[in-house]
């Protein structure tokens, strides 16, 4: 069934969640962004480490990836964007990171308080924290002397060596029950795109999450990324994104596999590993024209809008 206004929860964080949220608020006002918390670098790595607080960071970029199309809702994004730069304690803070916290400070409540920059903002939707306190990652990670630990997610964001396994600290953290609720309720999830192991799996090992995500009704689908020249995913093929999601959540079914077909090396791979999670594979063109690999929000909406319809494969063949 066509769904013309489909209830759409993004998990992610970072630049990868904000491109899913610009493409998605041009078809539906009924978004709800699930972010990552473990950030633990910049100016939310501060905040984290001097108030105790939630990493904002994410938090900041996926309201203002939904802020309203407006010139009241630009300019408000803008100045949650605006970083300082001094010579001082304000350097590089983002001014959306410390509206944040003030309002948790005052509130008491991480919920509320992204509520109301919402409201600020006009966003066409939701964004919610993926859990209830502050996270640590650490990969183990494969390298020419064996296996070796990271720790922290702004260093395993960087690393070239290969992931072979990935962990949250604390290893069972009580997931934010409103973002819990959002998956239950949810038409559709999207994963990715985005730095994988730090931004968009994570989601799959916060434990009443990843059981929403798995008994959920809503359809799955994964928005694979443009590149894998730098960073945690550095050499990674399409088909080894999806073999990564796979072997840390054995059990989760996709429907559908959305990818550019500049980024695939073997299409008859990636669309063998997508057939084994239970996805169709979407090939649409999804990057900017300028050819850096960002995702342009108008081509991802339009595939999207294919998925949502069930219309996938090059001549738009309807599968339910």
């Amino acid at each position: 069934m066509t769904l013309s206004n489909p209830a759409v929860v993004a998990l992610g964080g970072g630049h990868g969640l904000s491109a899913t949220l610009s493409s998605l608020r041009l078809m539906t006002d009924r978004i709800t962004a699930v972010v990552t918390v473990a950030d633990d670098g910049g100016s939310s790595g501060r905040l984290r480490s001097e108030l105790g607080v939630l990493p904002p960071g994410d938090l900041r970029m996926a309201l203002a990836a939904l802020c309203d199309d407006s010139e009241w809702g630009r300019t408000w994004s803008s100045v949650l964007q605006h970083r300082f730069s001094s010579s001082g304690d304000l350097d590089q803070h983002a001014v959306g990171n410390l509206l944040i916290v003030a309002l948790w400070e005052l509130l008491d409540d991480p919920v509320a308080g992204l509520d109301w920059v919402g409201k600020l903002l006009g966003a066409r939707g939701r964004v919610l924290p993926m859990a209830a306190v502050p996270l640590g990652i650490e990969a183990d990670v494969r390298t020419g002397d064996g296996l070796s630990t990271i720790v922290g997610q702004s260093q395993v964001a960087v690393t070239h060596a290969r992931i072979e396994q990935l962990r949250l600290v604390p290893p069972d953290p009580p997931a934010c029950p409103e973002a819990v609720e959002a998956v239950r309720s949810a038409d559709w999830v999207i994963l990715g795109p985005g730095s994988w192991y730090s931004s968009v799996m994570p989601h799959l090992l916060v434990p009443e999450l990843a059981h929403a995500l798995h008994e959920t009704a809503a359809r799955r689908c994964v928005v694979l990324n443009l590149s894998s020249d730098a960073g945690e995913t550095y050499g990674l093929t399409a088909t080894d994104h999806l073999e990564a999601l796979h072997k840390h959540a054995p059990g989760l079914r996709i429907d559908a596999v959305v990818a550019d077909p500049s980024a695939v090396e073997d299409i008859g791979l990636l669309a063998d590993e997508s057939a084994r999670m239970g996805a169709r594979l979407l090939l649409r063109q999804v990057g900017r024209s300028d050819g850096t690999p960002r995702h342009d929000a108008l081509r991802l909406a339009a595939a999207l809008r294919d998925v949502f319809d069930g219309f996938l494969g090059d001549v738009g063949t309807t599968t339910h």
